[in-house]
């Protein structure tokens, strides 16, 4: 199966150990000395509107794509950034 690279950016990416939705593709890195393809990037969301940046963006080396299908892509090895917990204070002491 050939694919190009504008039909990658269509495709959903799914983390195969838990089955969690990471994005879509956003980017992808190439190393032009060797002409290869070294990872797809997954842009951070967007917080609050765009208005206070964004999450980490989310870097899948080539290597730990298991399955390009039809619609999705299936990867493992996966770092997800963690999300900061806020600390609630008491609205009331």
């Amino acid at each position: 199966m050939t694919c190009r690279i504008t039909d990658l950016r269509c495709k959903e990416v799914i983390n195969g150990k838990d089955g969690c939705r990471l994005g879509c593709v956003d980017d992808v890195e190439i190393d032009t000395k060797n002409a290869k393809l070294v990872a797809i990037i997954i842009f951070g969301r967007p917080k609050c509107f765009g208005l206070f940046g964004r999450e980490e963006d989310i870097v899948i080396l080539w290597n730990n794509i298991e399955l390009i299908g039809e619609d999705t892509i299936i990867v493992t090895n996966v770092q997800r950034p963690y999300k900061k917990k806020r600390m609630k204070l008491p609205f009331f002491k």
